[in-house]
């Protein structure tokens, strides 16, 4: 029926027998299907869209809906209504908060941007980043250091500090070493102070991994690990304004654990970080 605009209907609904009643009749059904269709999911959108403080753009929304609903919709139609409603997602804004030093030790590139992975622990990645809390006039800081994998891309470890010192990475590396204890994956940073340590140094040779740091001024040599930064920001420290430190402490460990273990990536064939390294020993 898809050539009615350039025959008349009584001819068309003639030359398959059909009464025009029956076709305006489908017609009407078909339009009032995809109707209900489109009320239902802009409920959805809404929903998911005020639970997850807007974070949700068109391609993550897509998946939480046919995940949660066990239903397949594709990203266009999702993105259509998520127009009409005027809901975007938030936007990503990056700083720099690298801290300049003389390094005592100097890895090569050994990752070289090659960021995929056949299996977990086989390549790891970690930085450090800086957030800020308000008391009255005054401007905290708190530092969170983390280890990301790149074949799940769950965070393997990670630990909030007030100082962006050597304890905190250390520690950070020790407990991801603690609940993997049989890794041995390449181990790639920035040279920031805390890498190039010779005391860290020890502590991945001991524990035989394979040391990689990007290049000199190029964050792009760790970019899996600057767009985790992004994305956790996004979608929560820019969102709010925080004037203590447990409430920001809390809303940093919460949204790793929601990212761990409820947040859908397309990537990860629409399962959560943990869903997807689990998948990999079933």
């Amino acid at each position: 029926m898809n050539e009615a605009e350039h025959y008349p209907i009584q001819k068309l609904c003639a030359a398959v027998h059909v009464a025009r009643s029956a076709y305006y009749k489908w017609l009407k059904r078909k339009q009032s299907l995809s109707q209900k269709v489109n009320e239902q999911l802009v409920e959805w959108i809404k929903q998911h869209y005020e639970e997850r403080n807007g974070i949700l753009g068109y391609r993550q929304m897509t998946v939480v809906i046919n995940r949660e609903h066990d239903v397949h919709y594709n990203k266009k139609r999702i993105y259509r209504l998520m127009q009409i409603l005027h809901l975007k997602s938030v936007t990503r804004v990056k700083k720099n908060t690298y801290i300049p030093s003389t390094p005592q030790i100097t890895a090569e590139n050994i990752l070289n941007r090659d960021f995929h992975a056949d299996k977990p622990n086989e390549k790891w990645l970690t930085d450090v980043t800086e957030f800020k809390y308000y008391v009255g006039s005054v401007i905290k800081k708190l530092y969170l250091s983390a280890i990301l994998d790149l074949y799940d891309r769950r965070i393997v470890a990670y630990k909030i500090g007030d100082s962006n010192n050597n304890h905190l990475v250390f520690s950070t590396f020790d407990e991801a070493i603690e609940h993997n204890p049989d890794a041995h994956p390449i181990f790639h940073s920035d040279r920031g102070f805390q890498y190039t340590n010779k005391t860290f140094h020890k502590k991945l040779v001991d524990a035989g991994m394979i040391q990689s740091m990007s290049r000199v001024g190029r964050c792009i040599d760790n970019g899996p690990m600057e767009g985790w930064w992004g994305v956790l920001k996004s979608e929560m420290y820019y969102l709010r304004k925080f004037t203590d430190k447990t409430s920001l402490i809390a809303a940093i460990e919460e949204y790793i654990r929601y990212y761990n273990t409820g947040r859908y990536q397309i990537k990860l064939n629409s399962m959560t970080p943990m869903e997807f390294h689990r998948a990999y020993a079933a």
